[in-house]
């Protein structure tokens, strides 16, 4: 699952216009990486919900954007897990 939610976290960020074409699992969402505004991480947060029923809530926004893209996508698998346990 990590690798499809790589590639869709991914090609969200390509969607909105973001250049990925040096994007690694390393690669800083916030100033040091992408840059992403806050509106671009609201708006993969709303991607991420609809795709995989995980959702981070309105306070986690800012720590969400200190994520590099590995460890957004670790934490979108660490929820769907938990929240596919619990069904």
């Amino acid at each position: 699952m990590t690798s499809e939610v790589e590639k869709f976290v991914i090609e969200a960020l390509a969607n909105m216009n973001y250049d990925v074409s040096e994007v690694t699992g390393d690669t800083p969402l916030g100033p040091a990486g992408l840059d992403l505004e806050s509106l671009s991480v609201a708006e993969i947060a709303i991607q991420v919900e609809d795709t995989y029923g995980v959702k981070f809530e309105e306070d986690e926004m800012e720590s969400v954007a200190l994520f590099t893209v590995a460890g957004l996508v670790k934490e979108i698998v660490n929820r769907a897990s938990a929240a596919a346990a619990t069904r």
